[in-house]
């Protein structure tokens, strides 16, 4: 992991060029990148550029776009690199993207506005809220919280989040936070697993209602599979949820700026683009990091 010069595809027609603010490190999908672990996926291979929650503020834009320079987006990644692989592209001081790909956001949600991908990826796990929401979120970091202040914000009962790392159990408002051990329920009708360990779904089987759901909103790096009697006698449904749509996306930066989604408290650490290298290594073994920022200001 380092920090290096590339150089930048031309932008074509319907293209801006952004410069980049604030970049987030995911400590899902990255962190598989990081130790190796990240199963076949289209577009991988060394050396990469990472990266999916990145803002900043548009430099050139032509008129055609419906964008001008000094507007601030979101940008979930780009493909705009000639020496590296874009996977996903968005970790950079400079990125060349279609603006068809980017969203406009306020520029005074300041580095928060980098989560803005991975809440919408909670939304799109909540079936746009249209569905039965959780009565257990399973993982209390950043996208367990963030579906927990969307089954509140639907106006659900609260919903019960497990975590087995003490440091990950504060930081609730309006829900509670234990331990597994300390849960005596068995009866819940819907679960959302936000903590990406596939080992973890014959635990929510025993704890699912006869019906009840189970929702894989995380990324699994090994093969998901359970055991059959138990899910039988429950007759569990399971379903995946993949990343957020467009809709999505608007419909989450909507929620974020009516007050109805606060991402208050979500981003715990910041470090300069320049000592990139330790902040991943940080973001990836301090369960104390719930979202680790680089801030791209002044980088040349």
């Amino acid at each position: 992991m380092g920090l290096e010069t590339l150089s930048l595809n031309a932008p074509d027609v319907g293209d801006l060029v952004v410069d980049v603010r604030y970049s987030g490190i995911s400590s899902g999908t990255e962190k598989l990148l990081w130790t190796g672990a990240m199963p076949p996926f289209p577009g991988m291979g060394y050396p990469l550029v990472p990266g999916y929650e990145t803002a900043g503020r548009v430099v050139e834009a032509q008129n055609s776009t419906g964008f001008r320079p000094g507007d601030w987006v979101f940008v979930p990644g780009a493909s705009c690199f000639k020496d590296a692989h874009c996977l996903f592209g968005g970790a950079a001081n400079h990125l060349v993207t279609c603006a068809d790909r980017v969203v406009r956001i306020d520029a005074g949600l300041g580095a928060e506005s980098t989560l803005l991908a991975l809440a919408a990826t909670a939304r799109h796990a909540l079936a746009g809220l249209g569905h039965a929401l959780p009565e257990l979120i399973i993982g209390h970091g950043v996208l367990g919280r963030l579906l927990a202040r969307l089954t509140l914000a639907a106006g659900a009962p609260a919903p019960v989040v497990w975590d087995i790392a003490a440091e990950r159990r504060g930081g609730a408002s309006g829900y509670s936070v234990l331990h597994p051990d300390d849960d005596p329920r068995h009866d819940y009708r819907v679960i959302c697993d936000a903590s990406g360990q596939a080992d973890l779904l014959n635990t929510m089987i025993t704890r699912l209602a006869k019906g009840g759901e189970i929702i894989l909103a995380g990324f699994y790096a090994q093969p998901v599979s359970f055991a059959f009697p138990p899910a039988f006698l429950k007759e569990m449904r399971l379903r995946v949820a993949a990343e957020w749509t467009a809709d999505d996306m608007r419909a989450t930066r909507d929620l974020i700026e009516s007050g109805a989604l606060s991402l208050e408290g979500l981003v715990t650490h910041h470090a300069r683009a320049a000592d990139a290298a330790h902040a991943y290594e940080r973001a990836f073994s301090d369960q104390e990091c719930l979202k680790m920022i680089l801030d791209w200001g002044g980088h040349a």
